[in-house]
C-alpha cells in the first residue's frame, strides 16, 4: 500500500493537480480503505483516524481520481456507488449481490475476446468498459434453500 502512494502522488504531479493535505489524506484513505468502499465509509475512516476533511472536497477528489484514470466508479444505481483502486492493477469486472452486497472480482478471457470482436465488427475503438453482473451469491443461495431470510 505505502508503496502506491508516492506513484499516485507522481501522477497527479505530472497532470499538474495541486497535492494539498486534504488530497493527500484523501489518498492515503483511498489505500488504506483497500478493495471497495463508498464515500461514506471513507469518511467514517476519516473521523475514526481523526482526520477532518469536507465531503465535498472528497466527492471532487475521487472524481478527479476516476477521471485521471487511478479509481474507478462503480455505479451501482439508486444514487449510490462504490469506488477502487485500478493503479497497478489488473481489468477485471463484477458480480455484486442484490442481497448482502458482496462484490466477487473476476477476470474471463473469453468475454474479454469477445467484446473485442464485436467492436472490431462494428468498427468501434473502445476506451474502457466495465461489466457488473447483478444477482443472488452462492451464500445468499444457499442461505435462502435453507429457509433462511438472505
Amino acid at each position: 500500500m505505502s508503496s502506491r502512494l508516492p506513484a499516485m502522488v507522481q501522477t497527479l504531479r505530472d497532470r499538474g493537480i495541486r497535492l494539498t493535505a486534504e488530497r493527500r489524506s484523501i489518498l492515503w484513505g483511498v489505500l488504506t480503505c483497500g478493495g471497495h468502499f463508498d464515500v461514506d465509509g471513507l469518511m467514517g475512516h476519516f473521523r475514526h483516524q481523526g482526520i477532518r476533511v469536507s465531503r465535498a472536497t472528497v466527492y471532487r477528489t475521487l472524481n478527479t481520481l476516476v477521471e485521471i484514470g487511478l479509481l474507478r466508479k462503480i455505479d451501482l444505481g439508486v444514487r449510490q456507488s462504490l469506488y477502487e483502486s485500478i493503479e497497478g492493477r489488473e481489468h477485471h469486472e463484477h458480480m455484486i449481490c442484490v442481497r448482502c452486497g458482496e462484490i466477487i472480482e473476476f477476470v474471463e478471457p473469453e468475454i474479454e475476446r469477445l467484446q473485442q470482436e464485436v467492436c472490431r465488427r462494428r468498427g468501434f475503438t473502445p476506451q474502457d468498459h466495465t461489466l457488473q453482473i447483478y444477482g443472488v451469491c452462492q451464500a445468499c443461495s444457499c442461505d435462502q434453500r435453507a429457509g433462511g431470510q438472505g
